[in-house]
């Protein structure tokens, strides 16, 4: 079985289709692409997965558990984590408080120790900076960790975002956007951070961006949607040339890539 198994998910919100019969999978290690033009349904396929939004119809498998029903809490335990198209940090915590947040993202204590900061409690305070600085260290962050998050570049903000979420020791990583508001040498560091990242981890990836350039440098399975439902899944050469794919999606743009 696939670590990630979507067979025929439909989310509506009244009448809107937003996914309407979608299915498509992604095995351990994968990096895969999903893109679209704007209300495609991309992000919602992301919600259906996560637990934050309710699909209707279909079927949703990770490492071989069915997550339709699960709280999201219960499914990042599982083992999925994800960054958002606006930027989740807490910007007057430190950097690597932020961090700490995705460690400590199942309680290791009581609020009595906590309270009395037993030993216990001071060991495993301990224990969790060292990791966060460990998590920092692998987005290339770890001597931002007493800045407030709050004053970073936006491009180290984005960074932060999937330290945190890497913090969460998950199998599977969504990345909502993360090249959103950068330029085009900005987005050129971020396809060279995230394959090392990719490199280094192993994770399976599955990426929503509408920077071009950054899914097919990165992405050796595309997933096209459109209109809520799966237009085409390839390569990202078959999709540069399916007709299809060319008239609802790339267009022009088509020729940069070819």
């Amino acid at each position: 079985m696939a670590l990630l198994e979507i067979k025929n998910l439909s989310i509506y919100f009244g009448g809107v289709k937003a996914v309407h019969n979608v299915s498509f999978s992604a095995e351990a290690g994968d990096f895969k692409g999903l893109i679209g033009p704007n209300g495609a349904g991309k992000t919602t396929v992301f919600n259906g997965v996560t637990g934050v939004v309710k699909p209707i119809a279909g079927e949703i498998y990770f490492d071989g558990v069915h997550l339709i029903g699960l709280r999201p809490d219960k499914i990042a335990h599982l083992g999925i984590a994800r960054t958002f198209q606006n930027i989740r940090i807490y910007p007057k915590m430190k950097v690597f408080e932020n961090v700490e947040i995705g460690l400590n993202s199942i309680p290791r204590y009581g609020i009595l120790p906590a309270m009395l900061k037993t030993p216990g409690v001071r060991q495993k305070n301990r224990e969790s900076y060292e990791k966060s600085l460990k998590y920092l260290e692998m987005v290339g962050m770890q001597e931002y960790k007493d800045v407030e998050a709050g004053a970073l570049p936006y491009g180290l903000q984005r960074k932060l975002e999937i330290a945190r979420a890497l913090a969460t020791e998950p199998k599977l990583l969504f990345l909502d956007e993360p090249a959103a508001g950068m330029n085009s040498g900005e987005s050129m560091e971020l396809v060279e951070f995230l394959k090392k990242l990719h490199q280094d981890t192993g994770l399976a990836i599955i990426l929503i961006e509408h920077h071009l350039e950054v899914v097919m440098e990165l992405c050796k399975d595309i997933i096209v949607l459109n209109l809520g439902q799966k237009l085409a899944e390839g390569t990202p050469k078959q999709i540069q040339n399916n007709p299809e794919v060319v008239k609802a999606y790339l267009g022009e743009r088509r020729q940069k890539y070819a």
